[in-house]
């Protein structure tokens, strides 16, 4: 057996070994404090405002997680063109020109149809 093997396996042994003892010791080490408070649930520093879960939510919401997602993945396609710029040459900058200004131009349309307005 060589000794890189050797050694991988007796590092994952003792981590199989050592982590759940370490977690269940921590148990009977660490406080424990039991309290309503703390059993709260809390979303982002906001008490919990529906009773129910069928109960109203703002749809804004979702379309502003849609739009950072579809914006969040347009971006995604820049990293390979970045990274190929000298290769492509000038024609992929106008492209890439191009589909900025269609990223520019949804933003605006998104601004403008009131979407990102909370009020």
């Amino acid at each position: 057996m060589s000794d890189s093997l050797f050694l991988a396996s007796t590092m994952v042994a003792a981590l199989v070994i050592l982590l759940p003892f370490l977690f269940h010791l921590t148990k009977y080490l660490g406080t424990s404090s039991d309290n309503v408070r703390k059993n709260e649930p809390v979303e982002g520093g906001i008490r919990q405002t529906h009773k129910h879960a069928f109960d109203g939510f703002n749809v804004k919401f979702f379309l502003v997680g849609i739009i950072f997602l579809i914006f969040d993945v347009e971006v995604l396609f820049m990293f390979p063109w970045a990274l190929n710029l000298r290769d492509f040459g000038l024609f992929a900058l106008m492209e890439m020109f191009v589909f900025i200004g269609l990223l520019v131009g949804g933003l605006v349309y998104v601004y403008k149809s009131g979407v990102l307005k909370w009020t």
